[in-house]
């Protein structure tokens, strides 16, 4: 499958989040500990917002994370309030750079880890639900990519919560009607620049991995000697794939079905998920 961080929150580089920590994104790339596959080397993609800029930047490249020097330029210079950063591991689609996450349209931002099994028999009938000018913006072949947009279709920009769990309904409806017993793994985030929303949900029941940190206020009492901690503001969040490090009481794991939602000023909410039929 694949591992992916998403970071909101004071301004940093992008070095110090993807590059750093004892089990940086960089580092689950070659020796992830809780995925499908013990290395993502299909491609990577990194997207960030800019102070004063409401589009997400994105680059994305169809190598491994680990060895590439332009994301390493990048990561040494760019700094944002607001980044996503995704490493793949294929689950059969080809590996070329508009197959890569993070996936963008406008203002938003998606990536995805998990899976639609069997997308090669019900693709043709989740394309046909997508709303015909969102279908034109579709560049790749990914069962991701095809969330994003159903999502879209079933108005992600008004009701994030709502138009995923509609998309899931979709998603499994169809499945279902073509003999598939569990028909959707995923851990998604998604954003707007302004909220990101994470969710973490699976037809069977067992989903992968999810983590979300500890409030920035509660790491402090318990690593005082953590200067890291001195530099960021007590809004800053990261969710995770999985932990970036054994620091104690730094991780929490999200609980399955369920999803959340966390503001650039710190509000953060963590929900229930259910599906809705479409």
């Amino acid at each position: 499958m694949c591992r992916w961080l998403a970071y909101t929150g004071t301004p940093v580089l992008l070095d110090t989040v993807l590059y750093k920590p004892v089990h940086s994104l960089i580092d689950q790339s070659l020796h992830s500990r809780m995925g499908v596959e013990t290395t993502n080397g299909d491609g990577f993609g990194v997207g960030w917002y800019a102070p004063d800029n409401g589009t997400p930047a994105i680059v994305r490249e169809i190598g491994p994370a680990w060895s590439n020097r332009n994301l390493r330029e990048i990561a040494d210079h760019v700094r944002s309030p607001l980044f996503f950063a995704h490493i793949r591991a294929t689950t059969g689609t080809p590996v070329q750079q508009t197959n890569c996450h993070p996936f963008r349209h406008g203002r938003w931002m998606w990536m995805h880890n998990g899976g639609i099994t069997d997308f090669h028999r019900i693709r043709r009938e989740l394309a046909l639900a997508v709303d015909p000018e969102l279908f034109l913006d579709i560049e790749g072949s990914t069962d991701s990519e095809m969330m994003f947009y159903l999502a879209l279709t079933f108005g992600l920009e008004q009701d994030p919560p709502g138009a995923v769990a509609r998309m899931v309904g979709m998603v499994e409806r169809t499945g279902h009607e073509h003999g598939v017993e569990f028909p959707l793994q995923m851990t998604v985030a998604v954003t707007n620049g302004q909220q990101t929303w994470a969710f973490r949900y699976s037809s069977e029941g067992a989903s992968r991995s999810l983590y979300y940190s500890t409030e920035v206020e509660a790491l402090r009492a318990l690593h005082p000697d953590m200067a890291f901690l001195r530099e960021v503001s007590d809004e800053t969040r990261l969710i995770v794939s999985e932990p970036l490090g054994d620091l104690p009481g730094a991780w929490n794991e999200v609980p399955e079905s369920s999803y959340g939602v966390v503001g650039r000023k710190g509000e953060d909410d963590l929900l229930p998920f259910t599906p809705q039929p479409v």
